[in-house]
This record gives structure tokens, C-alpha cells and sequence, in this order.
């Protein structure tokens, strides 16, 4: 026995449960980006950072609303509906869950794009903006 087998895996129907959820909150950058591709992605894709870290670089197509102003007024010109997914820096940064926190609390449907922008230049995509580094 070893650290992985000493505690044994969930039962099957547990484990699609818990998958299920965690595809619910969150997509990748793969995926955003295949979705934004497509031309009809069904979503607002939100950089949540500040607008001079927007300005340096973001993902093509992002929608700069840095998380402290999400609100209702701020998000008027979208149908209640709308599904918006959030990212931030990346992995270091908690702004993409404050963003999603936020629309949630506003009754909006959210998801989070793990990685943000690390994850995005991870994956090979490019950045737009003044600064952008080519991807």
C-alpha cells in the first residue's frame, strides 16, 4: 500500500457526481478558446483584472469588468441569462473567484476559466493588447 491506494477511490457514482459539479463551475482554456473559435461561443468571456493589466495583454475577445465592479447596473446590457466565464492572472490570483462570487450572488450563471491568463499562454494561445507576448 502507498499514499494513493491507502485511501480507496469514491465509489463510481460519487466520482461523476463530483466531476459533474466541478465541469459546472469551471471550462479550460482549451476549451474557451475552441467555444470563442467557433463564432458562437454562449458566453461573455470577463477578464476580471484591472484595466491596465487588461490593456497589456488578455485573452482575444475578453470583456475587461474588473470584479469590484460587478453589479447589477454593470451587467444590464446582458440578458439575465447570460452565461458569463471569468478568469484573472491565474492560478496565484483569487480575482476570478471574486468575479464569479459576485455574479452568482447576482443571480448570474458563471464559470470559471481555470489557469487565466498563465494557463491561456500555457496552452499556446496568444494575448491581444499593447503589450501582449505572442503565444
Amino acid at each position: 500500500m502507498n499514499s494513493v491506494t491507502a485511501i480507496p477511490a469514491a465509489p463510481s457514482a460519487d466520482a461523476a457526481a463530483h466531476f459533474a459539479r466541478r465541469l459546472s463551475l469551471e471550462t479550460d482554456c482549451a476549451d474557451v478558446s475552441a467555444a470563442l473559435a467557433s463564432g458562437a461561443p454562449g458566453f461573455v468571456l470577463l477578464d476580471v483584472r484591472g484595466p491596465k493589466a487588461f490593456a497589456r495583454g488578455h485573452v482575444p475577445g475578453a470583456v475587461n469588468l474588473p470584479h469590484a465592479a460587478i453589479t447589477a447596473e454593470s451587467l444590464e446590457g446582458h440578458p439575465a441569462d447570460t452565461l458569463f466565464i471569468v478568469y484573472c492572472a491565474g492560478p496565484h490570483c483569487n480575482g476570478a473567484d471574486r468575479g464569479a462570487l459576485r455574479l452568482a450572488r447576482l443571480g448570474r450563471p458563471v464559470k470559471l476559466m481555470i489557469g487565466g491568463i498563465t494557463g491561456w499562454i500555457d496552452e499556446g494561445f496568444a494575448l491581444e493588447g499593447s503589450g501582449a507576448a505572442p503565444g
